[in-house]
């Protein structure tokens, strides 16, 4: 259920394991998910970029296997823009210092040693621990704006917790000393890899969306078989499985799941006992619009892409299309720009018109200063819903809550992915829960894929209290 990077790479390892599958996946026209690549009048467009690295070899030859010579490696470029001017990302104190101007510069220091002279305390939220080490005025520029964007919560009601693990071991003292010292290079392999992960990516020459295509054609070949445009509505579980589809249903011995949980218990018939529904039901997400723009200019800016820290617009990222593979154009005259725009289903940025969104992307991108309203000569609008599930206080109970029923009662349906386990992670974390699924219903490994850890690793052994859920994001104070 689902034809993402999990409920594909499930369906394509138990091919190669001999098993024939049946994936169900709602959209109409697209397999890969949040990984997808749209296709707007010869435009193609991500939701969301999506670099191709893996610390874990085999979902690098994976990619490999079934892209081939369609694999580009891409030099990366990001920068953050703010208030007309860009600034290194990951971020460098020298040229941050440079970009803000000897006044606003002598006014963060400022604000920097008021900070240090008077911390604020209890340290409680995100504003408070970047404030204590940053200075307010570099808070305000630097973290305050974008989270806020990402997130829709502020800053103050973040909990410093995630902070200080998602910004460990950085101060604006180290930085300044890192940016005018010379560095002493690290030798040995690790630091290679390091420097590949922030220098350069691997990128499908036809966007993400070409791997899952790809996979797509080779299950078909195999004799496994892909529906889109079939929703799944109902999932019976008594006496055998059975996945109900509109009038269609089908019987199996294992059902693969990559559905949001929310939607899966919901579909549940029947439906399990009043306090699983309701651990589902509190799972909450937040979701995303992509407006891609068609520039009448060939070269807008050289960046992949571009963090907005510009308050006064609600476009939170850039992505330039082109500049990820020159291929994702149709015309080497033009540019295709991708507004990101975080929101919740519902709420006034989803419910408005594709027109409205139109035109709200290229009267910002005109506020930035990147282009002219007239450049603009075509877009296209893309809602994905539950792009990012939400880790709030008592999501990995939740979680546990419908996983041991499950368990307990729904032996055959297997849980993967990225809304499937709830889990904030990378497509190469997704694709290696989803091997180790495949695995186990083909007999051949008994690995948990719970255990796959935040670099797509298995770990046989988990610390206790260490974090297996996937990326770092924040809680509420």
């Amino acid at each position: 259920m689902g034809a993402g990077p999990a409920g594909l790479t499930a369906a394509y390892e138990l091919s190669k394991l001999g098993r024939r599958s049946l994936v169900l996946e709602a959209d109409p026209r697209y397999v890969g998910g949040i990984a997808r690549t749209v296709e707007h009048h010869g435009y193609r467009f991500d939701i969301g970029g999506h670099r191709f690295f893996s610390k874990n070899q085999e979902i690098e030859d994976l990619w490999t296997e079934v892209l081939g010579d369609e694999m580009l490696v891409r030099d990366r470029l990001s920068r953050i823009y703010y208030r007309g001017r860009y600034f290194a990302y990951p971020l460098r104190a020298f040229n941050a210092l440079k970009n803000l101007g000897l006044v606003e510069t002598v006014l963060c220091v400022w604000s920097y040693a008021l900070a240090r002279l008077r911390p604020r305390r209890p340290e409680r939220s995100l504003e408070d621990w970047v404030s204590n080490r940053f200075g307010k005025r570099l808070f305000r520029i630097f973290f305050k704006t974008y989270t806020e964007k990402v997130w829709g919560i502020p800053c103050s009601e973040l909990s410093a917790d995630w902070a200080a693990q998602r910004i460990k071991g950085l101060s604006l003292v180290e930085a300044i000393k890192g940016a005018l010292l010379p560095q002493r290079r690290a030798g040995g392999r690790r630091s290679e890899v390091i420097k590949t992960l922030i220098d350069e990516f691997r990128y499908p020459r036809l966007g993400p969306g070409q791997m899952w295509e790809r996979v797509t054609e080779r299950l078909r070949a195999a004799g496994s078989e892909v529906r889109l445009g079939t929703r799944v509505t109902r999932i019976g579980w008594r006496g055998g499985l059975v996945v109900g589809a509109g009038e269609s249903e089908w019987r199996a011995p294992d059902v693969v799941s990559t559905l949001p949980i929310r939607e899966l218990v919901a579909a549940l018939d029947p439906p399990p006992p009043a306090p699983v529904r309701a651990a589902a039901e509190a799972l909450g997400y937040r979701d995303f619009v992509t407006v891609a723009l068609v520039l009448d200019r060939a070269h807008v800016f050289p960046d992949n892409w571009i963090y907005v820290h510009e308050p006064g617009v609600k476009v939170g990222r850039l992505q330039n299309f082109k500049n990820w593979s020159p291929a994702m154009v149709a015309d080497p005259a033009r540019t295709c720009l991708g507004l990101e725009y975080f929101c919740f289903e519902g709420d006034g940025l989803w419910s408005s018109s594709d027109a409205d969104l139109i035109e709200l992307g290229a009267r910002e991108l005109e506020q930035l200063g990147l282009s002219r309203r007239s450049e603009v000569v075509d877009g296209c609008v893309v809602r994905m819903p539950k792009a990012y599930p939400v880790y709030d206080d008592h999501y990995q109970r939740n979680v546990e809550v419908v996983r041991d029923w499950l368990t307990a009662n729904v032996p055959g349906l297997h849980l993967c992915g990225r809304n499937g386990m709830h889990k904030y992670n990378n497509q190469d974390h997704s694709m290696m829960t989803a091997l180790l699924v495949a695995r186990r219903i083909a007999g051949v490994s008994d690995l948990d894929p719970w255990k796959v850890n935040t670099d797509a690793e298995y770990h046989e052994e988990v610390r206790s209290g260490a974090d297996t859920a996937g990326r770092l994001v924040p809680t509420r104070v």
